[in-house]
């Protein structure tokens, strides 16, 4: 199945929500390349970059799910490669 690579940059505004957004990016970890988080204190806001390389369907799937979490965005951005 052909893949992409994409990096999927999520913004988590409650702290709440962060046990249930690991769990999830915990099914996808056979896709996960990479993971950054860096908290922002100051504005109480945690800032997530995950590295995936997976079929489109996955990436949307997970990006979606992610983005329904209460106090938490998510996007996607696809690489033309």
């Amino acid at each position: 199945m052909e893949t992409r690579l994409a990096n999927i940059a999520i913004i988590v505004e409650k702290e709440e929500s962060v046990e249930r957004l690991n769990q999830i990016l915990h099914k996808y970890g056979s896709y996960i390349i990479g993971r950054m988080g860096i908290p922002h204190k100051e504005r109480g806001v945690n800032i997530i970059s995950i590295a995936i390389d997976a079929p489109q369907n996955e990436i949307s799937s997970l990006s979606g799910k992610l983005g329904m979490l209460d106090g938490v965005t998510a996007k996607a951005v696809y690489s033309k490669v």
